[in-house]
């Protein structure tokens, strides 16, 4: 430990942390800064108060933290400790804490102030899991306002030096060099016509049979690993160990991954990108990497998530070559091209970029913040995932929003004066859990059963960490054969002793279905085709295993979802039964009334429906015999809004009021005049539309509407005059005719004319005020078009000489003069001329 890399900068970065309250530390792989430099920085007193250890991923935080107490000299649990979900070690005595996931998150918004906390260290910050970038902010936010004196020490691999300039401008930079063994590096392309596993773990046993040591084969997720473990199995011999590596295996199955194998055995360790910083795995000399990686891009458009396979950065081709020469000279192959490698991305790209921050919103509302931008980040959540998250924060009940403008469409700008926490929002932050399972036990704590509590813990603790079995999606059969990890984790949910014979007896529960709408009501789904596709309240589809047991039910409650990449259904992973008419009956908030209206093509009429719905899904449908007018009226709005505007017919007036007005609001922005684009017209459509459906029943009647008249009463006087000055519809010819003007929305006012009609003109007509020049399309006596032209006065003085020769030949009757300027215009030919002349 002596020769690590880190202690040759130690003493340099004490005295930075004693100087200052931000320090950067620049430590590649190897360089000990997880397994070394905290404890330097414990022994050495420059720190007043507690250390805590920020680690992205929870088997990496709990081996830093045995091999930190280890090196210490005493067990887990005492000086050094750490806590992670559902797990924790640490006392009195806990001076070194090191802590995952949400745990800074919630210590920091339980105590701002950070009592008797003096660093916190954020390790392998180039990973950017969404957790360190939430505690960052908060941290800085802290440090500007609360604990000037709390030190922060920002701890990578590689550094990103002119973004993290801007968040510490006056932090020293630190580097360190990593400790690493010279690595053979070798590309060589994947045959794409063979099976995937086969062909990686051709190439694994290829390399294992012609080097010695152990080998680390990176996978991109749990279904590669399995299958080529299928592989493998067929070809090891009993010398060698096969050790999978991912996050949801038990403790003592990463154990026997990370530990050294038993003396004269090797192993083939198959892991996920988990294994690529923080984590050595004993006797690894050899490396394959599949260059492939799964991540979890969120949709905010539909709210599901969907597990995206894809190459990996430069960066963690780097760190996973890294892990071949950690102890001694290795070997790595990449299973694929040098160029492909070469095209890769530099950097991965931040978790806060691609994840659902539902979550992420909750805790900043619970901060305090109105906006996002009010804390300070290396990359600012995306809007339109701010505006999902408040979406489904506002479902379960946990915001209000008191919008003072409804028309204001910018999340940022919408959120920073309208949205707050209720105090079930409020119970929900405090929670810690992912937002629907903290709704879900605010509910069942509410009613003060404790067996309804119990089973809402052990729903969230399934939830949390799902098993992982095709054809078992109900979440009843896993209530009745629970493991102890669930009751454990349900135990410090609900705050009550949970055990397996709880479980057991609560699987049958009634309530469960009504749990789980608590938190999942927009995945509420009923059959489509009682063979396992499925519907979800947010009109989304989903499908599940032929074989499930849930797959003929007539409704479920789907809580875990994700989206496929060759099917536009998402899956169904975990769900229940539910019994719809017993949920409306304890949640009649899930439903509504709704008329609807339909054509009957027979009868050439309108038929009104009064429906029941869940979300977008009929529960049940009623007709409506002798609808009132009302009913008729409401139907019809429905139909519209389900059908479109195209179910109109628009007249050329009424088409070129609506691109004259949004041409009027983007001209003239200060306007106060009425959206008509599609989304405005069908949101509004009470406002405009309802006082033209008096005594309209049938299609034929609807669409006969005048929409032009519909759609200028939402004028008044002022601005039916001003659009009339400012964008008319019709231009006066010198000649004294009314021309039409063509309003488009991509191009330039048109006028469609004489050539004759424009004579003694020098200069196009404009509109807007002079803003914008009308473009000229100039015709022929036959109303033939001759040009187009948005200046006038360089056409007479140019091209015109062209057509004045083609022209006067073709039509000798009318006027082609030498000087059109200098020419008074007319719509008459050469004789009609001459005649007034003469009469004149």
């Amino acid at each position: 430990m002596s020769l690590l890399p880190i202690y040759q900068v130690s003493n340099s970065l004490l005295a930075a942390l004693k100087n200052s309250n931000q320090v950067l530390l620049h430590a590649p792989t190897g360089a000990g800064k997880s397994t070394a430099l905290p404890l330097e920085i414990l022994k050495s007193g420059v720190i007043e108060g507690r250390i805590i250890l920020l680690e992205p991923r929870r088997i990496a935080a709990r081996n830093v933290a045995y091999r930190l107490a280890e090196q210490y000299g005493e067990p887990i649990g005492e000086t050094i400790g750490y806590r992670m979900r559902a797990e924790s070690r640490i006392s009195a005595n806990t001076r070194l804490e090191v802590v995952t996931e949400g745990i800074l998150t919630r210590m920091l918004q339980q105590d701002p102030l950070l009592e008797g906390v003096g660093l916190i260290i954020l390790d392998e910050f180039h990973e950017r899991s969404l957790q360190a970038d939430l505690g960052l902010a908060l941290l800085l936010d802290i440090q500007q306002g609360l604990r000037e004196d709390l030190r922060i020490l920002l701890m990578s691999a590689t550094l990103d030096s002119k973004r993290l300039t801007s968040l510490f401008p006056d932090a020293p930079v630190i580097v360190s060099q990593g400790r690493s063994f010279p690595v053979e590096r070798h590309f060589q392309r994947l045959n794409p016509h063979r099976p995937f596993a086969a062909e990686v773990a051709s190439a694994v046993w290829q390399l294992m049979c012609s080097h010695s040591g152990s080998l680390l084969l990176f996978l991109p997720g749990i279904g590669e690993i399995q299958r080529t473990l299928t592989e493998l199995s067929a070809r090891v011999t009993p010398d060698i160990l096969l050790c999978p590596l991912y996050g949801a295996l038990s403790i003592q199955a990463q154990q026997q991954a990370i530990l050294p194998a038993p003396v004269g055995q090797r192993k083939i360790v198959l892991a996920t990108n988990i294994a690529e910083t923080s984590l050595t795995i004993e006797g690894i000399r050899l490396v394959v990497d599949s260059g492939l990686e799964r991540i979890a891009q969120f949709n905010p458009r539909n709210g599901l998530t969907k597990l995206t396979k894809q190459q990996i950065s430069q960066a963690s081709m780097i760190q996973r070559a890294g892990r071949a020469g950690r102890l001694e000279p290795g070997v790595c192959w990449h299973l694929f091209s040098r160029e492909q490698a070469e095209r890769a991305p530099e950097h991965s790209q931040p978790e806060i970029l691609h994840s659902d921050l539902s979550a992420l919103w909750l805790s900043i509302l619970q901060w305090g913040c109105q906006t996002p931008q009010q804390l300070s980040w290396l990359d600012y959540p995306p809007e339109m995932h701010i505006r999902a998250a408040n979406k489904l924060l506002a479902q379960l009940g946990a915001v209000t929003s008191t919008a003072r403008d409804q028309d204001n469409h910018r999340a940022y700008d919408l959120l920073s004066h309208k949205v707050t926490l209720t105090p079930k929002g409020k119970k929900m932050a405090a929670a810690g859990s992912d937002p629907r399972l903290s709704a879900i036990l605010f509910y069942a704590q509410q009613t003060d059963d404790n067996a309804l509590i119990k089973l809402a813990g052990l729903i969230i603790a399934i939830l949390e960490d799902p098993p992982r079995s095709k054809g078992l999606s109900d979440i009843a059969i896993w209530l009745a054969t629970p493991t102890d990890k669930w009751c454990h984790r349900a135990s410090q949910i609900c705050g009550l002793k949970v055990t397996g014979q709880d479980s057991r007896q609560l699987a049958s529960h009634p309530a469960l279905a009504l749990l789980l709408a608590q938190g999942f009501a927009d995945r509420i789904a009923k059959n489509r085709n009682n063979q396992s596709r499925f519907q979800l309240a947010n009109g989304s589809g989903a499908q599940i295993e032929p074989q499930d047991s849930l797959a003929d039910q007539a409704w479920v409650i789907a809580a875990q979802l994700w989206q496929g990449d060759y099917s536009a259904d998402a899956s169904i992973g975990l769900a229940v039964a539910v019994d719809i008419e017993q949920l409306e009956h304890h949640c009649p908030a899930l439903f509504n009334q709704q008329a609807a209206v339909e054509w009957d093509e027979k009868r050439g009429t309108l038929i009104a429906w009064r429906r029941t719905l869940c979300g977008e899904l009929i529960v049940r449908s009623e007709r409506l015999a002798n609808p009132s007018a009302k009913e008729i009226t409401q139907a019809l709005l429905y139909w519209v809004k389900n059908n479109g505007l195209q179910g109109f017919v628009w007249s050329d007036a009424a088409l070129q009021l609506r691109i004259r007005l949004q041409l009027a609001a983007q001209w003239f922005p200060e306007m106060d005049l009425p959206a008509v684009d599609d989304e405005s017209l069908l949101a509004s459509l009470d406002e405009w539309l309802l006082p033209f459906l008096s005594g309209v029943k049938d299609l034929a009647t609807l669409r006969a509407i005048n929409l032009q008249q519909a759609l200028t009463q939402r004028l008044d006087w002022q601005q039916k005059q001003w659009l009339e000055t400012m964008l008319p519809t019709h231009y006066l010819t010198p000649t004294g005719n009314n021309v039409r003007i063509e309003y488009s929305l991509d191009k330039p006012p048109v006028i469609a004319v004489r050539m004759q009609e424009m004579y003694g003109e020098s200069h196009n007509p404009t509109v807007a005020g002079g803003r914008i020049i009308v473009t000229l399309a100039l015709l022929s006596p036959a109303m033939r078009p001759l040009q187009i032209t948005q200046d006038l006065n360089a056409f007479w003085k140019g091209s015109y000489r062209e057509i004045q020769k083609e022209m006067k030949g073709r039509y000798p009757k009318h006027l082609w003069p030498d000087d059109p300027v200098k020419t008074l215009p007319t719509q008459k030919t050469k004789k009609a001329l001459d005649r007034r002349n003469e009469s004149i």
